[in-house]
């Protein structure tokens, strides 16, 4: 097992997103615990801010350039003295790499939490892995890398922490299936007719977990759960045809395993991300913690359905790139992430979002065949790839919707 110090000093990459926000809440309630070394966001200078002010950390970092001016003018090159100001993406190396921290917690949004994350594995530091994304796009590459390192990366997506939990004490060559549960999203039970017109407001309340806008709506389309089965692929070794989704609405059961013997462990707890971040950051402990707990005399039912892969297709898809390998989950990723950014802009439907990975991914599939080994800036060749394309397939789609 490996080795991880009890109290620990931490970056928090993505400090101003869902999952900051819930992991500074978790250092709030145990400060005899964590220090806060490193934040680092995009551009949210006024949070960040505030931020600095109650956690002095050493270094800050927003990558929009523009936004850590107007922070550096307000505070000035050094907030009080002691937490530098950085920016662009060589700052988020810096803070994921800063020397006086042993673990970051890598929340960042999409792609653009690889490249940080594979700088803290080289430079030893522990990983709490709220970025499925990383794995998504290049699992093969971070989990070598991480074995090479001896660098624990311990979940926090509420579906692999349960994973993660229910393996502890077993071994893994038991396991006859992992089984992820589901919320189902908003508009589980829809047709495809009936989704044609929703809107991101629709698609952004959520029935029973809060969390960011772009991850609300690849809940809406079952893409999150797509991009979880094969995030579960990489972290537990297990062949896709052992990874079965279930669709769970209550949210109370937040994964399973079973084993060969046909034992089922189950993790149950709210819909509160703070547990798994908990868990995360103080594994092997376990900490109390005062947020709710469940009441099994108030809990009427708890049910499950087969996943509705025809009308929310983002789980078949997310299947059959994780099975292809090589680049197209990335292919799959960057088209998905520039869909979903143009449909809460407004400027495609709900429906179009599959529509635009679809193309991407076929138009991906015409070219050369891949056949060499990954590497990180064969993934960013890629990636940069998917995303121009699925760009042209909106602006086609504009202009034929005549807006």
């Amino acid at each position: 097992m490996i080795e991880i110090k009890k109290q620990k000093n931490i970056a928090i990459l993505g400090s101003t997103g869902s999952i900051g926000l819930q992991t500074l809440d978790v250092v709030r309630s145990n400060p005899e615990l964590f220090v806060v070394k490193a934040i680092a966001a995009y551009s949210s200078d006024e949070l960040m801010e505030k931020q600095m002010e109650e956690f002095n950390p050493e270094l800050a970092v927003l990558v929009d350039e523009a936004s850590a001016d107007r922070l550096r003018q307000r505070v000035g090159g050094k907030y009080k003295g002691k937490t530098e100001i950085l920016s662009g993406s060589e700052g988020l190396i810096a803070a994921a790499t800063l020397g006086s921290i042993d673990t970051v917690v890598t929340s960042l949004m999409g792609f653009a939490g690889l490249a940080p994350t594979m700088a803290a594995i080289r430079a030893h530091k522990h990983i709490a892995l709220a970025n499925k994304e990383t794995l998504v796009v290049a699992g093969e590459l971070v989990m070598k890398a991480a074995a090479a390192e001896g660098v624990a990366i311990l979940p926090v997506d509420s579906e692999h922490c349960a994973l993660f939990q229910c393996l502890e004490g077993e071994r893994k060559s038991k396991i006859s299936k992992l089984i992820i549960t589901a919320s189902g999203g908003p508009f589980r039970g829809k047709t495809t007719s009936e989704l044609a017109g929703v809107t991101a407001r629709e698609c952004l309340a959520h029935p029973t977990w809060s969390m960011g806008r772009k991850i609300t709506i690849d809940s809406a389309t079952l893409v999150n759960k797509g991009l979880e089965v094969i995030e579960a692929h990489w972290l537990y070794d297990i062949p896709y045809d052992r990874i079965q989704v279930v669709v769970h609405p209550q949210s109370i059961i937040h994964s399973m395993i079973e084993y060969v013997d046909g034992a089922v462990m189950a993790q149950l707890g709210t819909a509160d991300m703070r547990l798994p971040i908990q868990y995360a950051l103080t594994y092997p402990e376990r900490q109390p913690a005062k947020w709710p707990r469940l009441d099994f005399w108030q809990m009427k039912e708890l049910t499950f359905e087969e996943p509705d892969i025809d009308t929310f297709r983002g789980l078949k898809i997310a299947r059959q790139v994780g099975k292809a390998g090589g680049i197209m989950p990335c292919v799959f990723n960057g088209a998905n992430e520039i869909a979903v950014a143009e449909f809460l802009a407004g400027k495609i439907g709900f429906l179009d979002i599959y529509e635009i990975i679809e193309r991407t991914i076929e138009a991906r599939e015409a070219r050369e065949n891949f056949t060499g080994e990954l590497s990180l800036e064969l993934l960013n060749s890629d990636d940069a790839w998917a995303r121009e394309y699925a760009r042209k397939i909106v602006e086609s789609m504009i202009i034929k919707g005549g807006k």
